[in-house]
């Protein structure tokens, strides 16, 4: 498994993180860590750690971008 760290907007209402804990785990992600930052203007800004099987976080960035209104910002692996 590989160890990443997403930086996730969302929008700011009931069911959009629960929306993006789904959608990793249907992608065979599990959640290790998440820190919500901050919310302004109706968007939410969460710091999330998965891990995914293999080394390839491809599959887990296209489903969330299949999610109305979130966008990942940025990914960083986790050494």
């Amino acid at each position: 498994m590989a160890i990443f760290r997403l930086h996730v907007s969302l929008p700011d209402r009931p069911g959009s993180l629960g929306a993006v804990a789904s959608a990793i785990g249907f992608a065979g992600g599990d959640i290790r860590g998440l820190v919500v930052m901050k919310s302004e203007e109706g968007r939410g800004y969460d710091d999330i750690t998965v891990a995914i099987p293999g080394s390839d976080p491809t599959d887990l960035l296209n489903i969330l971008g299949d999610i109305g209104g979130v966008e990942v910002l940025r990914v960083m692996p986790v050494e």
